[in-house]
């Protein structure tokens, strides 16, 4: 039968390309479908600092050795995007933009996207001052003031590696505490051109052809407007699920169910990464889910 492999895998970051390595060592035979780059989110991260072994690696050299790692041992991979897959018995069709494939088992590691603020000229601005990656697009803005908005990790990443190319760097975040990690933090304080900006919400964008200033909302109703070049998003992300909602159940905010084993209701049709429901979403534990999503695939195809 032709494109039939043993393992297909949906998304070639660390939860996809650690199952590719897994399948591969048992033989199988691994097909890694990925609609944009490889590596996940993890590639905008400028240094990891809490992967054990690696004290500092940054993002795209951690992406690149797993990549690397995966190719070597033989996996697979093409650069489509995945928009369904449907059941024929024991064995499953998944369809590209491009083209058909059959596997006997797949594991879904789609991650998630960046989270919109919903404002009006968010998505016309994109690119001209508007932007959800800090690593990416900073070098813009140097010696500009820039924005950046919300209050986990990615955020306070985001304004620190901004704060030493921006000439201000104002940290919005709608509660009065953050939620990312306190080391972080002290380091920001510790920075002259970083300023807080708590409570408040951006509610509007300003400019045409370009982003021109912003306007904050404090939650007692006050609205300040804050003239900055350049608007960061860092407000959470939504799972890629919605193209697999007939073969995996996903909770109210779209993350695929599915016990700690990556087992969906689907036989031979697993979940791995931060697309499923878990508590921790941490690089550690998207190479986990890889590695147990494709060794309980490995056993289901062993079964068969």
């Amino acid at each position: 039968m032709n494109n039939l492999y043993d393992i297909i895998i949906i998304g070639a970051g660390p939860s996809g390309l650690t199952a590719a390595i897994y399948a591969r060592r048992a033989l199988k035979s691994v097909l890694v479908l990925e609609a944009k780059s490889y590596g996940g989110q993890i590639i905008n991260t400028l240094d990891i600092e809490n992967y054990p072994v690696e004290a500092h690696i940054s993002g795209i050299d951690f992406a690149t050795k797993l990549y690397n790692q995966a190719k070597n041992l033989g996996t697979e991979i093409k650069f489509q995007k995945v928009v369904d897959i449907n059941l024929n018995k024991d064995l499953k069709e998944v369809i590209t933009t491009k083209e058909k494939y059959i596997s006997k088992a797949v594991i879904i590691a789609t991650g998630n996207e960046n989270r919109k603020l919903g404002l009006l000229k968010e998505d016309t601005l994109v690119g001209k001052g508007v932007s959800y990656c800090a690593t990416c697009d900073g070098n813009f803005y140097k010696k500009k003031s820039v924005a950046v908005v919300g209050g986990g990790n990615t955020a306070l990443e985001d304004a620190l590696y901004l704060s030493d190319i921006a000439s201000v760097v104002y940290l919005i975040h709608r509660r009065d505490e953050f939620r990312g990690e306190e080391k972080t933090v002290s380091k920001l304080k510790e920075k002259d051109n970083v300023e807080f900006v708590y409570n408040s919400n951006v509610t509007k964008l300003n400019g045409e052809e370009k982003l021109e200033s912003i306007e904050v909302t404090n939650k007692d109703g006050t609205i300040k407007e804050i003239e900055v070049a350049g608007l960061f998003i860092a407000v959470g992300r939504v799972p890629e699920n919605e193209n697999f909602r007939k073969v995996i159940d996903l909770d109210e905010n779209g993350y695929a169910k599915s016990s700690e084993d990556c087992k969906t209701k689907t036989n031979g049709i697993f979940v791995a990464g931060d697309n499923r429901v878990k508590e921790v979403r941490q690089l550690v534990t998207a190479v986990s889910d890889g590695a147990v999503a494709a060794t309980n695939a490995i056993k289901y195809i062993n079964n068969m």
